[in-house]
C-alpha cells in the first residue's frame, strides 16, 4: 500500500466545484448580482426600462423564496443561509445544481483517482452538496457583513431626511437611492411596498425577521412604537445609530483580540495536513515502512478527529457575542 496524490485531487475538485457554481451564478444572473460590484441593482433594472412593480416582484421573490422552502427535506439545512444571501437561484435550481456538480465531481474522481465506486459516489455527493452549501454560506456571510456595515450610515441618512421634513416612507425611498447594495435593494423593496400601501413598520419587522439582524430589529421596533405612540423619531433613530456604531466598534475590537486565537487554531489544524502533502510530494516512499501497519489507518482517523476538535474548541472559545 502506498500513498498517492488522490487527496490533492479531491481538494482541487472541491475548489473547482466552488468556482463552477460561482461562474454559473454570474453567467445566469449577470455581474450586477455580485456583491463585489456594489451596484444598486434595483435602480439599474429600472434604468433598463423594467417597470417598478416587476422589479419589486423579482426582488421580493429572490428574498423570500427560500423561506417558503424550509419544509423540503434536507433543503431546510440550506434555506436559512440562502434567504440571508438572497440567492437568486430558486430552491429547485439549487437542488438541480447540487445534482449537476455532484455528477461532474464523480466524473472527475473517476478520471483522476482509482478509488472504489462507493467511495467515489460518496465523495461526489459530499463535494456537490457540501460545495453548494459552502458557496451559499460564503455569500450569506459576506452579505450580512455588508448589511451590518451599511445600516448605521443608512439610519443617519434617514435621520437627516426626517429633520428636513420628509415623512419616514420618503426617507426610506431616498436612502434606497443613495446607498449601495445589498442594503439598497432591501430598503428599495420596503419603499416600493410602502408606495403600494403596505405599512412600513410591518415591512421592517418582516425584513428583520428574515435576515435575523438584531440591529435591524431595533429599528423596526422603534418605528412601530413611534407609529403607535408618537414622538420624535429622528432623535430616537439618531441615538440608535450611535448605539449600533458603538456596538460595531466593540465587535471589531473583540474580533481583533480573538484573531490570534482563531488563526492559531486554523494553523495548528492545517499544518499537519500541509506537512503530509509536502512530504508526499517530495518523498512518496516516506511512509512505506509504516503504512501497512494495522494501526496506521485508525491512527490517521484519530489524528483527523483531533484536528477537527481543535477547530471546534477554538471557535467556541473565541465566539464572543456582542
Amino acid at each position: 500500500m502506498e500513498l498517492t496524490a488522490e487527496p490533492i485531487i479531491y481538494g482541487l475538485i472541491f475548489i473547482g466545484v466552488l468556482a463552477l457554481v460561482e461562474g454559473v451564478y454570474l453567467t445566469v444572473f449577470g455581474k450586477s448580482i455580485s456583491l463585489n460590484n456594489r451596484v444598486n441593482r434595483r435602480l439599474e433594472m429600472m434604468d433598463k426600462g423594467v417597470r417598478r412593480d416587476e422589479v419589486l416582484e423579482k426582488l421580493r421573490k429572490e428574498m423570500t423564496q427560500h423561506v417558503k422552502s424550509r419544509k423540503i427535506p434536507l433543503y431546510s439545512l440550506l434555506a436559512a443561509k440562502a434567504q440571508k444571501a438572497a440567492i437568486a437561484f430558486t430552491p429547485t435550481q439549487l437542488m438541480l445544481l447540487m445534482a449537476a456538480v455532484s455528477f461532474m465531481a464523480f466524473v472527475g474522481l473517476t478520471l483522476g483517482t482509482e478509488t472504489g465506486l462507493a467511495v467515489r459516489i460518496a465523495g461526489a455527493l459530499s463535494m456537490g452538496i457540501g460545495g453548494v452549501y459552502t458557496w451559499v454560506n460564503m455569500k450569506a456571510t459576506k452579505r450580512m457583513g455588508l448589511l451590518e456595515e451599511q445600516l448605521p450610515d443608512a439610519i443617519e441618512l434617514i435621520v437627516r431626511s426626517l429633520r428636513v421634513g420628509h415623512p419616514f416612507s420618503s426617507a426610506i425611498s431616498i436612502v434606497a437611492k443613495e446607498v449601495k447594495d445589498p442594503l439598497a435593494a432591501e430598503l428599495g423593496v420596503i419603499a416600493d411596498e410602502s408606495a403600494y400601501g403596505r405599512d412600513v413598520g410591518e415591512a421592517l419587522k418582516e425584513m428583520a425577521a428574515r435576515l435575523e439582524m438584531q440591529d435591524l430589529n431595533f429599528l423596526a421596533v422603534a418605528v412601530s412604537i413611534q407609529q403607535q405612540s408618537g414622538g420624535n423619531l429622528a432623535e430616537v433613530l439618531a441615538g440608535l445609530s450611535k448605539v449600533i456604531r458603538a456596538r460595531f466598534r466593540l465587535f471589531r475590537r473583540v474580533r481583533a483580540i480573538t484573531a490570534e486565537a482563531k488563526w492559531s487554531g486554523k494553523f495548528l489544524s492545517g499544518f499537519p495536513i500541509a506537512c503530509l502533502v509536502f512530504i508526499q510530494l517530495t518523498d512518496p516512499h516516506y511512509y512505506d515502512d509504516v503504512i501497512d501497519h494495522p494501526y496506521f489507518i485508525p491512527a490517521c482517523f484519530v489524528v483527523f478527529g483531533f484536528l477537527v476538535a481543535n477547530l471546534i474548541v477554538m471557535r467556541m472559545l473565541v465566539n464572543i457575542k456582542v
